[in-house]
């Protein structure tokens, strides 16, 4: 087709007749290029603007194949555009979209009588022959619209760039230039906005028929624990997860083993040639704002070589921990974990470069470590800390909607749980709690009663009948709590809240299904 500039008016008398016109849409695309000295042109076709406004008239039933993706804004002609509005409204009212009933809306339009009038939408349908080629058009319209967007961001950029007479902040304008490039290569589709309900039953006998062929039942990505997808059915998409407890509780380990058996189970069914579509695994991208990628590289191999994490770091490893440490590093180094340190970032910054992780590595899990060290986007964000918390949960919970994925966030606990004789925590501990309470979908509290009972430890004393019987009670105390640990569900919107028991075994930082097994600490000193 001919991509080219007309002036507004006047431009129908250019039209060729109907055969000719269909030899020119015919054509592909090419722009015009621009004559030295003469303004530049944007992309655009006219002319299939037009005859895709033509056959829509003539047939009101293609307006299903074109509008989910075809908004008024996306033709170049104005006119067009109205035109195009017009219709769509009509149509939505069951009411015959043609130039007859058309007319009234148009009677006072000063651009269109610069076409002929009311008139015009007739010529629109002289040409039958642009029927067979209304999809394409829809898409050319579409397309080229886009092409406009991109010389806008573009603009957007030069002139940012050039304009420094306020603080010059080029990283800031790198992520507000990714934030528009991912919204103009977002655009169109079927992927948001209103489903229909046929559309949101597939999806959910998808999801269903996936939990039911999966084995463990479930129909989200699976964090590693039987007991824990069986009570969430995995990490939903869309979900904003927070995981919360009191330092030392393990909720960062928590985390890391999450993210290494999604990863580790989507690398997995994968290889056995399974539809990505259909595993309960999935690549990970692991914010961490606290550690860096090496410390957390190190966990997850303490946890699948078992050597203990203090001897890796302290370089006292026996021949053979190494050699178990190395081959457990050879067989997870092509893991789809992908771990961004970076201290410091912005919720806006986050969001930029998860859209491009989920577009270069298919992202299905997000996890950030953790909340309260993200900033907000406005520029007195740090005077309000509740309101800029409540940004910031918010702008995790669009993530996780807009890429469709899950988003688990790290989040401290108020110091009010360690004022109390039990000591699990409830959804009043949160820090900020109302907007990340409000936000989440499902809050999760790490505990471990085996952290508090061995800070009690009492200094025993044989000649001391009562320090001796302290000292076996508290043996007996760590007995019961040693290696178990609970994650309290206090809040699910897809089901029911309680606790699940699991295991975890600190000196490689892992959690697993809970076994119940017997414990007596020895005696020190």
């Amino acid at each position: 087709m001919n991509a080219r500039i007309h002036p507004q008016s006047h431009w129908l008398e250019r039209r060729a007749e109907t055969a000719e016109n269909a030899r020119i849409m015919a054509e592909p695309i090419r722009l015009v290029p621009p004559v030295e000295g003469a303004p530049q042109t944007l992309p655009c076709n006219i002319e299939a603007e037009a005859a895709l406004l033509g056959a829509l008239m003539i047939d009101n039933r293609l307006v299903e194949d074109v509008q989910l993706k075809l908004r008024p804004e996306h033709f170049f002609e104005a006119v067009h555009g109205r035109i195009y509005d017009a219709v769509l409204r009509l149509v939505d009212r069951n009411m015959v979209a043609n130039p007859v009933t058309l007319k009234p809306m148009f009677d006072g339009d000063e651009a269109m009588k610069e076409l002929g009038g009311p008139a015009y939408l007739a010529q629109l349908t002289g040409s039958g022959a642009a029927l067979i080629g209304a999809r394409d058009f829809a898409e050319q319209v579409y397309d080229l619209a886009l092409l406009r967007e991109l010389i806008g961001v573009g603009r957007g950029m030069v002139e940012k760039a050039l304009d420094t007479s306020e603080s010059v902040d080029p990283k800031g304008q790198i992520e507000e230039a990714e934030v528009a490039l991912y919204k103009v290569a977002e655009q169109g589709g079927e992927q948001g906005g209103t489903k229909s309900f046929l559309q949101a039953t597939r999806i959910a006998v998808a999801q269903a028929e996936k939990a039911q062929n999966s084995g463990g039942h479930i129909s989200g990505v699976t964090t590693g624990l039987e007991d824990v997808n069986h009570r969430t059915g995995g990490l939903q998409r869309s979900d904003l997860l927070i995981l919360a407890g009191r330092p030392g509780m393990g909720k960062t380990s928590l985390a890391t083993n999450i993210a290494f058996n999604a990863a580790q189970r989507y690398q997995r069914d994968i290889a056995d040639g399974i539809d990505p579509a259909k595993t309960l695994g999935a690549p990970v991208a692991f914010f961490s704002l606290e550690m860096s990628a090496d410390q957390l590289a190190t966990r997850i191999l303490a946890e699948n070589s078992g050597v203990v994490g203090s001897k890796i770091r302290s370089g006292s490893l026996s021949r053979d921990e190494f050699n178990q440490f190395a081959r457990a590093a050879a067989e997870l180094e092509n893991l789809p974990l992908y771990i961004d340190d970076t201290p410091g970032l912005t919720i806006a910054a986050l969001r930029t470069r998860a859209r491009r992780m989920k577009r270069k590595h298919g992202i299905g899990l997000i996890i950030v470590d953790y909340l309260q060290l993200l900033t907000g986007g406005g520029k007195n964000s740090g005077d309000n800390r509740v309101q800029e918390i409540s940004e910031i949960s918010r702008g995790l919970k669009t993530l996780a909607k807009e890429l469709n994925v899950p988003v688990m966030a790290l989040s401290q606990l108020s110091r009010a749980v360690e004022q109390r004789e039990d000591k699990r925590p409830q959804l009043s501990d949160l820090r900020e709690s109302g907007s990340i309470e409000q936000d989440a979908d499902i809050v999760l509290f790490v505990y471990r009663e085996e952290y508090y009972v061995q800070s009690r430890e009492p200094k025993g004393d044989s000649a001391d009948p009562k320090a001796d019987e302290a000292y076996r009670q508290w043996q007996l105390e760590m007995q019961e709590a040693f290696q178990k640990a609970e994650l309290i569900i206090a809040k699910q919107r897809h089901g029911a809240t309680g606790k699940v028991r699991l295991k975890f075994e600190s000196n490689i930082t892992k959690f697993s299904d809970y076994i119940d097994d017997t414990y007596l600490p020895q005696r020190m000193g």
